[in-house]
């Protein structure tokens, strides 16, 4: 039996890659691309009345959050354009406090993987977080906006080109964003295509002032989904998750620790975040009963997609 006397506890700046120390490498740095203004320009990002008769605006942050909303360069707007999604940009934190993005299930394409990432010129350099963050240690660059997602009709080539960029990026511990978080995105995107709906999708961090610092970025501890479709009898329907890195984060158990997933209210990411979600809230159950009962926090462990309720 081995016996460790050492209380020596790892740190971010200690890690490394299990595939740098196989190969005997680390990582070198990446050349930083950037994408021209002009390149993205016509892009049509989120729409708001993707589903039938039911407009869902991308939501924006309000009270104390309103100003953190980063403006684009020389335009007086927060909203950055991709194809078929969209994304606002935290000021303070230099990364997505919201994505928005639409699903075609019946257009839905499969295309391979660029992996090169490129810094967006239409917003400053210095408000986003690029590869200098992820060198050398356990994080993903983790899609806020699926790669998948927004690959389907005449465009899907440029919309999966379009996710690879450091704006749509958050980091992730990489055993959770390889296995928890792509669970529900593979959920998600696997039910819309067999049953070819159409679905919205909304995904962001909680940013709290607990939230660590490493590399002088913040790192968010649990990120949040906001999904609205329409049910088979068109009525509208909307559900929220939350998703926790917290404890791979502190103890550093992230290669065999528990991973939990749980379906929570609209109305606690709209407290939690600051962002406008109330359009959505009347059509979340989860959210209702809360409201009627005077219960806070309401959760669902999420232990297989069974659990969910819509």
């Amino acid at each position: 039996m081995f016996k460790v006397k050492s209380k020596h506890k790892v740190t971010f700046n200690e890690m490394k890659r299990l595939g740098d120390i196989i190969n005997g490498t680390e990582a070198k740095a990446e050349e930083v691309l950037y994408t021209n203004p002009e390149k993205l320009k016509g892009r049509e990002g989120y729409n708001p009345d993707f589903l039938e008769d039911w407009t869902i605006d991308l939501p924006k942050a309000t009270g104390i959050k309103a100003n953190d909303m980063l403006k684009l360069k020389d335009i007086d707007d927060v909203e950055l354009k991709y194809t078929h999604f969209s994304i606002i940009m935290s000021r303070s934190r230099k990364m997505s406090m919201i994505t928005g993005v639409n699903i075609d299930g019946n257009q839905s394409q499969k295309i391979g993987r660029s992996d090169k990432w490129y810094l967006d010129s239409r917003i400053e350099t210095d408000q986003q977080l690029g590869n200098e963050l992820y060198q050398n240690n356990r994080f993903d660059r983790g899609h806020m906006v699926r790669r998948e997602d927004p690959v389907w009709g005449d465009d899907a080539a440029t919309a999966n080109l379009d996710t690879f960029h450091y704006t749509n990026a958050c980091p992730q511990i990489d055993v959770f964003n390889q296995h928890t978080w792509l669970g529900l995105e593979n959920y998600i995107l696997q039910n819309a295509r067999v049953y070819q709906m159409k679905v919205s999708v909304f995904t962001g961090p909680f940013f709290t002032n607990n939230d660590i610092t490493y590399k002088d970025a913040r790192i968010p501890g649990a990120y949040w989904k906001v999904i609205a479709f329409l049910k088979e009898d068109g009525t509208p329907s909307a559900t929220a998750y939350k998703i926790s890195q917290e404890k791979e984060l502190s103890d550093m158990e992230f290669i065999y620790g528990p991973y939990k997933t749980y379906q929570v209210s609209i109305r606690e990411v709209m407290m939690d975040t600051n962002l406008d979600f109330e359009a959505l809230e009347q059509y979340d159950g989860f959210s209702h009963h809360e409201i009627t009962s005077s219960i806070s926090n309401f959760k669902r462990e999420i232990r297989n997609f069974n659990d969910i309720m819509l």
